[in-house]
C-alpha cells in the first residue's frame, strides 16, 4: 500500500527541539517534492516548508524560517523536519504531503505544493511547560 507516515511528534518544552519524519512506503519518494503543513485547534492549514525532489531547494514560513529545517534521505525513503526553539505557537498537527511534479511553489511567502499525490494523517506537536 503506497502511503505517507509521519512520526517524531510529542510533547516538548518551550525552547525544545523535536525531529519529524515523513517516511513513504510503498513507493519512492526520490522524485517527489515534499511539503510539511500543521494546522492548530481552530485554525486554517499552513505550509510550514517545502523541499524540492532534488533536495537543492527549500522553502520555509516566515514562522518557521530560523528555526525549522528541512532535508531528505534517499536511503530512508524519507523527509524530515528539525524543530527547534519551538514555542506554544507551533502546537499543532504537522503533516507531510508529495508531489510527483518534485517543485514546490511559495504563495503569499507560504511554502506550498502544485499537486498532492500522497499525504499523511499527521503527528501531533505539543509544545508546553
Amino acid at each position: 500500500q503506497e502511503r505517507l507516515v509521519e512520526a517524531g511528534g510529542g510533547l516538548v518544552q518551550p525552547g525544545g527541539s523535536l525531529r519529524l519524519s515523513c517516511t513513504a512506503s510503498g513507493f519512492t519518494l526520490d522524485h517527489y517534492a515534499v511539503a510539511w503543513y500543521r494546522q492548530a485547534p481552530g485554525k486554517l492549514r499552513e505550509g510550514v516548508s517545502c523541499i524540492s525532489s532534488s533536495g537543492g531547494s527549500t522553502y520555509y514560513s516566515p514562522s518557521a524560517r530560523g528555526r525549522f529545517a528541512t532535508s531528505r534521505d534517499s536511503g530512508e525513503n524519507a523527509v524530515f523536519l528539525q524543530m527547534s526553539e519551538l514555542n506554544p505557537e507551533d502546537t499543532a498537527v504537522y503533516s507531510c504531503a508529495a508531489d510527483w511534479g518534485g517543485l514546490c511553489v511559495v504563495r503569499g511567502g507560504i511554502p506550498d505544493l502544485y499537486e498532492v499525490d500522497y499525504s499523511g494523517q499527521g503527528t501531533q506537536v505539543t509544545v508546553s511547560s
